[in-house]
């Protein structure tokens, strides 16, 4: 006989291993925190007995304490108003720009056959050898990490939003000239209101890029913020600020999406998807 444990065991492993089937917050939160635990363990072990050099691999107390140090110098949160600065204005206006282009052209033939193409060409381009060309015409600057920042999101984030106005249900824009609306009318009752979750969403993916080209902006010409603090910590061998600041950009990632998931929920409640 199949003992009473056994087939619990069995259930839970088909409600965890079932396509599609949905975990419960406190799961996902144990799970998660129980991942980045093991790696800092993982991380822990392999600078205590020392299968790596510290030069390398600083241990975590020793990137703790150095971050605790260049916070109560003030270096570290001033390091991070700047980039969030330089992201949140860049970003601002990549997104209004390609929310506004992006529906137009999703909707209207004229305004695709004008967009698309254009768009297509220039985000094969890579965004790293604009940085010269931005430094010759803006400087070294916030205004050159915003050029950056908006080459590096904006072309992505357009066609994203296109394909998303796109999928608005014909059936919807049919309804709407049924009941006898405008073109405008449709678009502002029907289209827009039924594409922007998804359009959140892109906004969502597309502040991951933001962060990377913010870092390769600093990296290249700065004289403040995380990335250039990095590569000042490169100069010097000072792998812990490194590591550390690595880590507050990817802490600042992790929560500026955490964000942008709350307001979905708050903002799309009519959205399935948003639940």
């Amino acid at each position: 006989m199949v003992s009473k444990k056994s087939l619990q065991g069995k259930h839970t492993s088909q409600r965890i291993f079932t396509i599609g089937r949905q975990l419960s917050r406190r799961s996902m939160l144990t799970i998660s925190i129980v991942t980045f635990g093991l790696l800092l363990v993982l991380w822990w072990g392999v600078t205590t007995y020392g299968l790596v050099q510290p030069i390398f691999i600083p241990s975590p107390p020793s990137v703790w304490q150095r971050l605790v140090a260049l916070w109560d110098n003030g270096t570290l949160i001033s390091d991070i108003q700047v980039s969030v600065y330089r992201i949140l204005t860049a970003f601002i206006i990549s997104s209004i720009m390609s929310i506004i282009i992006g529906v137009l052209a999703g909707c209207f033939a004229v305004g695709k056959a004008i967009i698309e193409p254009l768009v297509d060409f220039i985000r094969y381009m890579p965004v790293v050898a604009f940085v010269p060309l931005t430094i010759l015409w803006f400087g070294t600057g916030d205004q050159q990490k915003f050029i950056i920042i908006w080459i590096g999101t904006f072309f992505q984030q357009v066609l994203m939003v296109i394909d998303a106005t796109k999928r608005v249900p014909a059936d919807f824009i049919g309804l709407g000239r049924t009941l006898g609306m405008s073109e405008s009318k449709i678009l502002f009752k029907i289209v827009i209101p039924s594409a922007l979750p998804a359009i959140w969403d892109t906004l969502r993916i597309s502040l991951g890029w933001a962060w990377t080209w913010l870092v390769v902006a600093e990296l290249v010409a700065a004289t403040s913020g995380l990335g250039y603090r990095i590569l000042l910590s490169q100069r010097y061998f000072q792998t812990d600020t490194i590591i550390g600041y690595i880590l507050i950009l990817g802490l600042l990632g992790l929560i500026t999406d955490q964000l942008m998931r709350l307001f979905e929920k708050i903002l799309f409640r009519y959205n399935v998807r948003s639940k």
